[in-house]
């Protein structure tokens, strides 16, 4: 809360570099808490904790630590009850797991599933199982997705020491596999799909892995870079494409065709997210103009509301006071252009 008794509406935060990655901890102990990646065109990088402030409601960073290389994805453990340690996992060219503390983020374990070879294939994308936070699963530019598993135990000295080994390995696509993520279905721990370079969305179940399914296959054979699930109903995910100006809804018991195509971005798509509160709700991102659009698609009963960034319609202004959850977005600067480069539901 702010001093007058009034909380902001729009919370700013200014990286002293180009922000590439961003999550939110879900920690109940640990409220407004962002980890921020940066994208720097060498070998050091880094990894910033911002959190926020409350009696001056401004977010500061907390910590930054070193990083090699640019952070394809960054995730905090997905622990809505504070049981687990505090971890945060980035991808990169390996899978690293660090151990947050009041003063200090240190590494816990490096994962490398090719210890025999002095290089590695970069992993593009991980995600990290919200129901067993003891599997994660990462996608690698070598055709293959990787499933971890991570162990912890006593040591004296440290408590719950972390290590990992590798659960299961397959090759995934016939090509680089751009983005992985775990399914709530079938009790939410065994099912995810991929997304590569083939065009293709592939699900796979892990206690049947002779076989995977083709949910969907992009008819020019673009390449898919995201895919996200619905939180609310996992029947449904949204993908898209390279250089693609439109996001695909697809619906997993109807394969290889989609429920919509919500095509109302003037420029290629960069982000996309599902609401958590709501199966109905997703929010897309992209290249836009100076002003910067950012479209809110309300899928009930195939009627889409497209809402602006900074110009919301009453009803936009009305459901998002009602709704709760913090929509956070990040603009980054290039050449005089404004890019939405991704966006995240608190």
């Amino acid at each position: 809360m702010s001093l007058h008794g009034k909380r902001k509406e729009i919370y700013k935060y200014e990286a002293p570099w180009t922000v590439y990655a961003m999550n939110w901890s879900v920690r109940p102990d640990k409220r407004f808490r962002l980890a921020l990646g940066s994208f720097v065109e060498e070998y050091n990088n880094k990894v910033q904790l911002v959190g926020l402030d409350e009696e001056s409601s401004e977010f500061i960073c907390r910590n930054t630590f070193d990083h090699p290389y640019p952070t394809t994805k960054l995730m905090w453990i997905p622990d809505t009850k504070g049981v687990y340690p505090d971890l945060l996992a980035t991808s990169g060219d390996y899978l690293r797991v660090w151990r947050v503390g009041e003063t200090e983020t240190r590494l816990e374990c490096l994962l490398n599933n090719n210890k025999n070879s002095d290089f590695c294939a970069p992993l593009t994308s991980f995600d990290w199982n919200e129901v067993d936070p003891y599997l994660l699963g990462t996608s690698s530019i070598d055709t293959t997705c990787t499933i971890w598993g991570l162990e912890t135990g006593q040591v004296l000295g440290r408590v719950n020491l972390v290590s990992g080994h590798v659960k299961t390995q397959l090759i995934a696509h016939d090509k680089e596999v751009y983005d992985i993520a775990f399914s709530r279905a079938g009790g939410g721990r065994d099912m995810f799909a991929s997304v590569g370079a083939d065009g293709s969305v592939r699900m796979f179940d892990l206690r049947h892995l002779e076989h995977s399914t083709i949910i969907y296959e992009d008819p020019q054979h673009h390449p898919l870079l995201r895919l996200c699930w619905n939180k609310q109903d996992p029947n449904y995910l949204a993908t898209m494409a390279m250089d693609g100006m439109e996001v695909v809804i697809l619906d997993v018991r109807v394969p290889c065709t989609p429920v919509a195509r919500l095509n109302n971005h003037r420029a290629c798509v960069n982000g996309i997210a599902w609401a958590p509160h709501s199966s109905c709700h997703i929010c897309t991102a992209g290249k836009c103009d100076l002003q910067g659009n950012l479209r809110v698609f309300c899928c009930i009963c195939k009627i889409l509301f497209i809402l602006k960034f900074m110009q919301f319609s009453a009803f936009a202004k009305e459901y998002l006071k009602f709704s709760s959850p913090l929509l956070v977005t990040f603009l980054k600067c290039y050449r005089n252009r404004h890019l939405l480069e991704f966006i995240v539901w608190k």
